[in-house]
């Protein structure tokens, strides 16, 4: 039978019979979450954001032994990094690489590596390290001057995150960073000069040398485990009259790194989508999540 409407015409819409959209079951839609959940854990691991694990001392106070970092890997693709930041990097093959624990063999055990590698949760590698931006391309880095501070293109800095601090009555050994005396360092175009907080025990640039922008992760700017740890890892004031070479106070040159050809290359913002796919095929998707000292 048809139904009419009012007037006595037929109403096609009523003929059609109401369809409701089946709801896939529990068993079948819990799967599809989890794999959806996966892939988004991989794309931010990837390309935004991924946590790091502290195992040793060399930034501590700032950072404990145990704490878990946020790094954003997006951010130096767009510029280079400031002073006074704490960086992730990947070692040179002049810095020392640390020992890590024999991961767990069988098949179960190499099926969590991959799986952990993917999201971020990883063993560690061998040369992932964490510390602070000292100085940057250019820059006449030294220690020490008349009191005992690291200088910076002659400005001394008043660090408040050096709790301990390498003994000066130490001789300087340019195969251990124990003594907090080194010799004047002019950073070379495209490498930044890192340390540690804790100096008496931190292997850096003091005695492994610069490290190119090239091999920064990113930067480290909150501790988010454990929660009673929680804070902000911002730039202190300590290098806000720190000028590079041959520039005035209050100048801000853009960052540039040297390309291949011996040029430079100035980092813009409407550059940051090609950067970023850029560096993330170089880097690859084996990046560790632990650090060392």
């Amino acid at each position: 039978m048809r139904t009419l409407d009012e007037d006595g015409a037929v109403d096609p819409w009523r003929r059609r019979p109401r369809r409701f959209r089946r709801q896939m079951p529990l068993w079948q839609e819990l799967p599809l979450l989890l794999i959806v959940a996966f892939c988004l854990a991989v794309l931010i691991r990837t390309f935004l954001l991924q946590a790091f694990f502290i195992p040793s001392g060399s930034m501590e106070d700032t950072l404990l032994i145990g704490d878990r970092v946020l790094v954003n890997k997006v951010v130096y693709d767009v510029r280079d990094p400031l002073r006074g930041e704490v960086v992730v990097f990947r070692g040179t093959d002049g810095w020392v690489a640390q020992q890590v624990q024999e991961p767990e063999s069988g098949i179960a055990g190499k099926f969590a590596r991959t799986i952990g590698g993917l999201v971020g949760v990883g063993r560690p590698g061998e040369k992932d390290f964490i510390k602070r931006v000292i100085g940057l391309p250019g820059d006449r880095v030294k220690c020490c001057d008349a009191e005992g501070r690291v200088t910076v293109n002659d400005i001394p800095l008043d660090e408040p995150y050096v709790i301990r601090n390498s003994p000066l009555d130490l001789p300087p050994n340019p195969r251990e960073c124990r003594s907090r005396r080194f010799a004047e360092v002019v950073v070379p175009p495209g490498q930044i000069f890192v340390m540690g907080d804790h100096r008496l025990v931190s292997q850096d640039a003091r005695c492994q040398g610069p490290v190119p922008i090239d091999n920064v992760i990113g930067r480290a700017f909150v501790v988010v485990w454990p929660s009673s740890r929680w804070a902000s890892l911002s730039v202190p004031e300590t290098f806000a009259g720190v000028t590079r070479p041959g520039t005035a106070a209050g100048d801000s040159p853009a960052p540039a790194r040297p390309t291949g050809s011996g040029g430079v290359l100035l980092l813009l913002p409407v550059s940051a989508t090609v950067s970023v796919l850029a560096r993330s095929g170089r880097s690859g998707w084996s990046r560790r999540r632990r650090l060392h000292p």
